[in-house]
């Protein structure tokens, strides 16, 4: 799929345990606002961190908050849903990239520590949906990943149809480098 025009803004959502203010999210935001032209972003938390609940919701939970969001930040800022990026850390990510596999319209996703498998146990993998990516994708992760290394990202993204581009950085899941993780975000925004 080939995007027609610039994306109008990107949904970022947190890692399990983690919440919309998650720091990653936060400096992707502040170096989004100083992009030219500015890309609006939007920061939003699972239904379990709105009730205060510690487990992170399944799937069947996950994906329509996501769906619903997405919405709501396209109407606000006047486009359909197909003209955002849709994305975050970890857990937020897969259920971002989830939401686009069932068939909410989305313009890429970034995927910042995609989790491709829980850690030491390789052999649960979380890419049956990645077939049905047929939409840009940024994948942003840290070299030593305990849920991923970059070589099972690069095995396992060959089979999304839309386009894939994976920056490897210095870092385990937490990647420190937060300059690092936003310049790579608005350089791939800034190629599509």
């Amino acid at each position: 799929m080939a995007i027609t025009s610039a994306p109008a803004g990107l949904l970022l959502t947190p890692g399990a345990g983690a919440d919309r203010d998650h720091p990653t999210l936060r400096s992707v935001e502040d170096r989004l606002a100083r992009h030219d032209p500015p890309l609006p972003v939007t920061r939003v938390d699972f239904p379990y961190r709105i009730a205060g609940k510690r487990a992170p919701d399944r799937p069947n939970v996950a994906v329509p908050h996501v769906r619903a969001e997405a919405e709501t930040f396209a109407g606000r800022v006047g486009v359909t849903t197909d003209r955002l990026l849709l994305g975050g850390r970890s857990y937020g990510g897969r259920m971002c990239s989830m939401a686009v596999a069932d068939g909410l319209p989305a313009a890429g996703l970034v995927l910042l520590s995609y989790p491709l498998h829980p850690p030491g146990k390789p052999e649960r993998l979380r890419v049956d949906h990645f077939g049905a990516l047929d939409v840009p994708v940024l994948f942003v992760s840290g070299d030593r990943d305990p849920f991923g290394s970059p070589d099972e990202l690069a095995a396992h993204t060959a089979a999304i149809p839309g386009p894939v581009t994976r920056i490897t950085l210095p870092g385990t899941h937490d990647v420190k480098d937060l300059d690092a993780i936003s310049d790579a975000v608005a350089t791939w925004i800034d190629g599509l």
